[in-house]
């Protein structure tokens, strides 16, 4: 699970977040005060959060005195609630749709989907196509999109996904399935067919692993 989502799921520690962005810095007396709870839940908050990689603790001195630990927000932490795109994302993607001509209307969804791969390509590289879509089913899955992927001796590689990564852009234009499509494609280093789609009336999405033959029809079929 990655920190974001930890910090999304867990909405106790979000007053605890909220009160380290807006003062800098704070130590456990300081929480304990602004929070109204114990200083032992403080603690625990801190230690879930430190280990999730959103909050971080220095040590002040204080003169003769025993020095004291306060707790500030990391990089990570501080974009915590600042990274929700969809009113963007939905904006540029009407900006796709009004493109007429399919010729560069298939260049641009080209480019989203080697675009998306880019980002996991690193961690998918390497090993058969279906290796490769295991692991990117792995990646989805850590992004909590529910998937699995079926491959039964000497049947073709598909990765099944039961929840759709961007439904609201969907609902609008299937070209976004494309985009996922082409972005598997990249991954996985084979041509890959939407076999299957929830927009259809389908249970789930299947992306499955196909030969140049079908690609063509693929690409039809997703409206690209």
């Amino acid at each position: 699970m990655s920190a974001e989502t930890l910090a999304c799921s867990l909405p106790s520690d979000a007053p605890l977040l909220e009160m380290l962005r807006v003062e800098g810095r704070a130590g456990i007396s300081n929480l304990e005060t602004g929070l109204g709870v114990t200083a032992t839940a403080v603690r625990q908050r801190l230690d879930r959060l430190m280990r999730a990689g959103l909050v971080e603790r220095s040590t002040v001195s204080r003169g003769r005195g025993r020095p004291s630990h306060v707790y500030s927000l990391t990089d990570k932490g501080r974009r915590v609630g600042g990274d929700n795109f969809q009113d963007l994302a939905l904006v540029l993607w009407r900006e796709v749709r009004t493109v007429s001509d399919p010729a560069i209307r298939r260049g641009l969804l080209s480019r989203i989907g080697a675009a998306l791969a880019d980002r996991y390509r690193e961690s998918v590289s390497g090993g058969s196509p279906r290796e490769r879509l295991e692991r990117a089913a792995a990646i989805m899955r850590e992004r909590q999109i529910s998937c699995s992927v079926s491959a039964p001796e000497g049947d073709l590689p598909v990765l099944v996904s039961y929840t759709c990564p961007y439904p609201e852009l969907a609902e609008q234009d299937r070209g976004i399935c494309a985009a996922e499509r082409l972005m598997l494609q990249n991954l996985v280093g084979a041509p890959v067919q939407l076999s299957e789609c929830r927009l259809d009336g389908g249970s789930c999405c299947k992306f499955t692993a196909v030969g140049e033959s079908l690609e063509s029809e693929s690409m039809h079929r997703e409206g690209a």
